[in-house]
Formats: C-alpha cells, structure tokens, sequence
C-alpha cells in the first residue's frame, strides 16, 4: 500500500464541556490520522460530536470548553522547521538555563524517596479530609499521627540526604541540550514574555525531575514542555543559528499569537451558514484584503489583485464589478463561494468544511461540491467534511469516519463504508437513506436517542438502540477491530466468537442503488 505523510495525527483525544455545574464529555478517546490531500468525511448525527471534534483542530471550541486528555499533532513542514539566531541575549539565556536544571538535576537522584513522601502525604489527606460540614471524616489515632510524623521525619532525613550528590557528566549534557530548546520554544515570543515563559518551563522540569521522569525520552520532555508551550526539539546549531523541529501540538497549544499562525493560514473553516462568516457592514473585497495582508504579509494593491483572481477561480462573474458590494448584495450559493474564496486565499494544507451545502438548494449544492473538488486538485489541500447528507460523502469523500455519542465507531474508504459496512449503526444510517426506499414501504428511522454523554457510558453506546445488541454491548465497551487494512469497525459482532448476523435487507447489493441515487461515476 502506498505510503502517504500524515498531515494530521489525533491521539486518544477527550474534549469535555462545563454545563450547568456539570461536567459533558463530548469527545470520548478518539484516535485518527488525516492525511495529505484527502477528502474525509465525518458523518453521524446531531449531536454526535463531528463539529465539536474538528473545532479542536483551530482552536475553537466554545469557551466552556477543554481538551482533558489526548494531542494532536499538526505536521506542516512551514512550521515545523524553527531557527533562532545565537545572539549575546540568547547565549545568556541558555546559560541561565543550563544552570538552573543542573541545581535541579540533584532531586532526580531522590526521586523513590520523594514519591513516599507524597503517598505517605495523601494517605494523611484522606485520613484528614473535611466532610460537608467542614469536619474531619475521620481522626486518626494518636499513635497513627505519631508514627505518620515520625515516618514522614525519616523519609526527608533521607531524601535530604540524597540530593547532595554531584551529577554526572551524562546529566550535564542532557541539561544543555534541553536549555538550547527551551531557547528554541520560547525564542519566537516577544522579550518581555521570553524571560517568564522560559521560567516556568525550567520549573515544569523541576518537578519532573523530582518526581523521577525519564527525561532522555522524547516524548516525556515532549509533555513537560507542553504544560507550558509547545517544545521545539533540537536539530543541530552553528556559530550563529540554532536549529530546531517544533513538536506542535494543537491541544496544547495556549497563546493567540500562535493561533494566529495556524488559524486562517494553515487550518481553515467553511461554515454552514456563510452570513455567520461574512460581516453584513463590510465590502466583500475589504473583508477578502484584510485576511490575505493579515496571513501572507503582503501590500493592499497586492492583496486585492489576489482576491480578485481567487474570487474568478470559486466562480464569482465580474471579479472587478462585485468586488466592492456587500455580502446582502450576493445570493446564498455566490455567498459561500466567497466564504470558500476567503478560506482559501491565503492556501491553507486543511480545509474543514461544516456542513458547507446544507443551507442551499439542491442544484447549488453540486456546484459547490464540485468547486472544492475542482479546488483541492489545484491547491492540494486536506478536506475535512462533516455532514449527515451521504450523497455528500459518496461524491467527494476518499475515507469515510462514522461518529457516535462522541467516539469513531467505523472508519474506511467509501467503498467499504458504503458497501462492506460492519458497525450496526452505519446500517442504520444507509438504511435511514431515503432514496434507497422502495415504493409503499416505510421509511426506516433510527428508534431511541443518543445516550447522554454527562454519564459514564458502560458498553457500546449504541446497544440501546441497537436491534442486533449482543449481551456483551451492554457491560463492555468493544476495542476497534481490523476488517482489512483500510477498514476497522468498533463493534464486538466482529468478534471472532460472535454469531454471524446479515446486515438489513435494505442495504444488501446495495451498489447499484447508490450509484443510481447519487449518480456516481467513479468511486
């Protein structure tokens, strides 16, 4: 199978929303790659998680909500490459930094001793805890409290002890190399942010080397550089420049300037509704120049020619003559054509598209379906597709992601989501299909409603709804198992013990019906 670069690589990601005093978990352990110059689609139903999932990617997901658990790491060459030029202000920096870790590098050799300490300290909190009248649950015994001091004594006599040795010369080494990338992260911040950032990274590193972290490996020195910015890894250096690889991860990720370079530039959005996108009191072309002077830097006779080209390329009649109406002055599909234009006039490797079609009619619906089509090929961008409408899917998506109550439940190319689908739930969607139904019989609906994600879900999700619910569903949650290379599907009927059940009648031979329905050339 060909290789192909991941653009786009998401690790046991959780995303979890603060509603009403309670805590929702939208996104529940999802791992996925994108790669480059895809089109994939995300499809389920309302609520299932598809746009909350891909806000993540530009950070913006509604201010209630947090990524509690997983990364994402963007791999774009552009912003991957870092270089920070060795100036007297920077070798100080290092310097500062080099000895700052070396005094630290001592606790690592007290490392066992100061996690008793801390066992030794959380067992007394939860002897001591206040209960919901501000009173101890418990009170510990006189001979407990005595032999609690007299233990906690002894452990800190030794640890004391301990970190007064010298460190070896492997430590120095490794101390050097990490005050170069703490130069390298924090280098590109402005002066007076620089000196404090670069602080509380040797501090997360205090801690890590108290408690014992393996700091030689990757990727623990990864995440302790991410509680605090992303890390730069050091590449090699000469007299003037330091060179370094950014490990950029998009969960991490705090600071709106760095947003700035990802947002709009790298990462774009599409919405569903292009007068969510557009300022009703702006010209179309002053809101198209201000976006493309902000991302490529360029002057204002510059961007405008660029805006009036990208605008003949999404489609729009007359550049020239439109270029200083307002967006009113637009239909609904010539619209979301310029929102198409603005997304992509400053070439970002991935455009999400939020359910991009479902405001228009049917006819413009294929056309702009077509124009991002047509686009990718020119631009070589990823395309992200969340919808709910499968004829979508069917003429444009490469792989096919199926979302449920926040997990991916079937992932595939079309064809095998289309026409080898193995999740009960997937049969649900293609039979929930209206132009699969025959003449006088019922449409099919999916029976029940999506779990409520503010509980812990035991089990597959879908067993409630499910018709071919195996016991099993209901008290564990089933792994993602391999169908073939391309195709894996998150259901325990793919169990090895399993009964063999046969998909619904209405989505057997299901391949000239699709073709029919969606008039597919070619998939």
């Amino acid at each position: 199978m060909e290789e192909r670069k991941v653009i786009l690589s998401i690790k046991d990601l959780e995303v979890k929303f603060r509603v009403r005093g309670r805590i929702l978990t939208a996104i529940r352990r999802v791992s996925l790659d994108i790669y480059e110059n895809e089109s994939i689609a995300i499809v389920g139903e309302s609520g299932s998680g598809k746009s909350v999932f891909t806000k993540t990617f530009a950070g913006m997901l509604d201010s209630n909500g947090f990524i509690s658990n997983g990364r994402i790491i963007f791999n774009d060459e552009d912003l991957i490459q870092q270089t920070e030029p060795v100036t007297p202000e920077a070798r100080k920096l290092i310097k500062d930094s080099q000895e700052k870790l070396n005094r630290h590098a001592k606790l690592q050799f007290g490392a066992a001793t100061w996690r008793e300490i801390l066992e030794l300290e959380s067992e007394y909190r939860e002897k001591t805890a206040p209960n919901e009248k501000g009173k101890p649950t418990q009170t510990p015994e006189t001979a407990w409290l005595a032999s609690y001091k007299e233990k906690k004594a002894a452990l800190q006599e030794r640890y004391n002890q301990e970190i007064t040795a010298e460190i070896t010369p492997e430590m120095i080494r490794l101390n050097e190399l990490i005050a170069k990338e703490i130069h390298l992260s924090v280098g590109r911040l402005p002066r007076r942010t620089r000196k404090k950032r670069a602080g509380a990274i040797i501090e997360a590193f205090r801690k890590a080397m108290q408690l014992g972290l393996d700091l030689d490996d990757e990727l623990a020195r990864t995440q302790v550089f991410e509680d605090v910015t992303f890390r730069v890894a050091y590449v090699d250096e000469t007299e003037t420049e330091l060179h370094g690889r950014c490990v950029l991860n998009l969960a991490k990720v705090q600071d709106e300037r760095d947003w700035g370079q990802i947002r709009g530039r790298k990462i774009s959005t599409v919405f569903q509704d292009p007068m969510t996108s557009l300022d009703p009191i702006i010209t179309i072309g002053k809101q198209m120049t201000s976006i493309i002077i902000k991302h490529q830097k360029c002057s204002e006779v510059e961007a405008r020619r660029r805006a009036i080209e990208m605008m003949e390329k999404v489609g729009i009649p007359h550049p020239e003559a439109r270029f200083d109406d307002y967006p009113f002055q637009y239909s609904g599909g010539m619209r979301q054509r310029i929102v198409i234009a603005i997304a992509l006039s400053c070439q970002p490797k991935i455009l999400i598209c939020d359910e991009p079609t479902t405001a228009l009619d049917v006819t413009i619906q294929a056309q702009i379906l077509q124009l991002i089509k047509d686009l990718q090929k020119e631009f070589n961008y990823t395309t992200v597709f969340i919808t709910h409408d499968l004829g979508v899917v069917a003429n444009i998506a490469d792989r096919v992601t199926v979302i449920y109550a926040g997990q991916i439940v079937e992932l595939g190319t079309v064809e095998d989501v289309f026409y080898e689908p193995r999740h009960p739930y997937t049969w649900a969607l293609l039979s929930s299909l209206p132009q699969l139904a025959q003449k006088n019989t019922k449409l099919y609906s999916i029976t029940g409603t999506p779990p409520s994600l503010y509980n812990e879900i035991q089990g597959d999700a879908f067993a409630p709804r499910n018709p071919y619910c195996l016991k099993i569903d209901t008290l564990l949650e089933p792994p993602m198992f391999r169908v073939s290379d391309t195709h894996f599907a998150k259901t325990w009927l793919l169990e090895e013990n399993a009964p063999e059940i046969e998909k619904p009648e209405g989505i057997r031979n299901i391949h000239e019906k699709l073709t029919n329905a969606f008039n597919i050339q070619e998939i």
